[in-house]
């Protein structure tokens, strides 16, 4: 695919991503679609109501009214689709700096559009194939008033909130100023939580952190933990359908931990796992110890949900999903990353210990990254021929669905290219810092 990638299509706003380009996309979307009704949605990022309108100007132009549900997160957005049977298009960049900004396409059934749909939307917007119809057939809008709440009380009732309330937790939020903080602080509250936040008023310049959820972000979260004596400090990305979080003494929680504790408590014999190929071995673990099965996809969230998709029509059970940046998917629930409904799935952990010995069993693992720039396409193709054959030549499982990844039973490493930058990325994780420093270096070094 050419326009969109691993999740939606994303550029620098106004720059790489503009108006006229939203458009297009809306207007092929929408000659896919053909649908009576298009909802339209964003997250807080500044340019979001510029490119909802350009959104909504497209799907207009093929014929199709549009409600407008303003700022909601992307599982909420999920939410509406499902409920009204209606797809829709997500103005948001996710995770990505401010200057961002982007689109995601979901479906009638709530459910982001698999790749084989993807691709039947780029090549109409491609092709210029668009359906645009006489002035007079033109679509309409309406504001929708209620769709934050909807998705708040479907929440309420998708979880154990007397378990939850039962526990009397001290929750510390940074929604980040995303879409969340219009709705995960109302519902922990509803759930029988103390709530404390920092970074919880909505502003598109996110002032406070970047809307990425990772620790070098999140500095003030831990220290509102320590200072709230808090249970446990919960973090979200721009558009909310991630989780990161902070045990009870202000620590950070790696986001693998958080998954294969989740998914420990979900997974039991013969059922399946879904994660990307840069899967920690902490749910590689979890899966043997419960006789599951863990199937592996390139990596994104669209290659996951495609792949739970293909596993259900299978007659294959697949109780949790995702990846370690936070991103975890309960199918049973709904066919969507979810970060409020996560969050509170923790909680319900959190009934019977703390945060800190939820997490214990899975935090000896050390995790080591390196980037091998390449200045051309003959470079790059050069650096996979290596790592293909420093693959072949290891005494390790190889697999290959996207990049090259070596497991050793205890430990891995795995080389690919990234899809957003000019470099071959490699990852190793292992249960000593030096052991994944070494597979790291190792395989990186053949790449040279």
């Amino acid at each position: 695919m050419k326009v969109f990638g691993s999740s939606g299509t994303r550029g620098v706003a106004n720059e790489e991503l503009t108006p006229g380009f939203v458009l297009d996309v809306a207007k092929a979307a929408g000659t896919l679609w053909g649908a009576d009704r298009v909802a339209v949605a964003r997250d807080t990022r500044a340019t979001g109501r510029m490119l909802a309108n350009a959104a909504t100007a497209g799907l207009q132009a093929v014929g199709s009214d549009v409600d407008r549900l303003g700022v909601v997160p992307t599982p909420g957005t999920q939410v509406y689709c499902e409920e009204e049977g209606v797809p829709a298009m997500m103005i948001t960049a996710s995770h990505n700096p401010p200057e961002y900004n982007g689109v995601k396409l979901v479906g009638p059934d709530g459910i982001e559009l698999s790749v084989d749909e993807l691709e039947r939307v780029e090549n109409v917007f491609l092709g210029d194939a668009y359906e645009t119809v006489a002035w007079d057939e033109t679509g309409d809008d309406r504001a929708v008033e209620d769709a934050r709440r909807r998705y708040t009380d479907q929440l309420i009732d998708a979880v154990d909130t007397d378990r939850i309330r039962d526990a009397e937790l001290t929750v510390a939020l940074d929604p980040g100023h995303g879409a969340g903080a219009l709705t995960s602080p109302d519902f922990y509250r509803e759930l029988g939580c103390e709530v404390v936040t920092v970074n919880s008023q909505p502003d598109g310049r996110f002032p406070g952190r970047d809307p990425e959820p990772v620790e070098e972000n999140l500095a003030d979260l831990g220290r509102l933990v320590e200072a709230a004596d808090a249970d446990v400090g919960i973090a979200h990305d721009g558009d909310a359908d991630r989780a990161i979080f902070f045990d009870e003494t202000g620590t950070y929680v790696e986001g693998d931990a958080a998954l294969a504790a989740l998914a420990a408590a979900e997974l039991g014999e013969g059922d399946t796992a879904v994660s990307a190929v840069n899967v920690s071995q902490r749910l590689v673990d979890v899966c043997e110890d419960a006789g599951a099965t863990l199937d592996l996809t390139p990596v994104g969230s669209t290659r996951i949900m495609t792949r739970i998709r293909q596993l259900h029509a299978e007659g294959e059970t697949v109780p949790v999903a995702g990846e370690g940046n936070g991103g975890i998917i309960f199918p049973n629930y709904r066919l969507t990353r979810d970060g409020a409904y996560t969050g509170a799935r923790f909680l319900e952990l959190l009934a019977e210990k703390s945060a800190s010995e939820v997490v214990e069993p899975y935090a000896d693992y050390w995790n080591v990254r390196v980037n091998v720039p390449y200045d051309s396409e003959s470079e790059r193709e050069r650096i996979l021929g290596a790592a293909e054959s420093y693959a072949r030549d290891a005494d390790a499982d190889l697999t290959t669905v996207d990049g090259y990844r070596l497991d050793y039973g205890d430990a891995w490493v795995l080389a690919r290219p990234s899809g957003t930058e000019p470099v071959v990325r490699v990852y190793a994780e292992a249960t000593s810092a030096d052991h994944a420093r070494d597979l790291a270096e190792d395989f990186a070094a053949a790449l040279d």
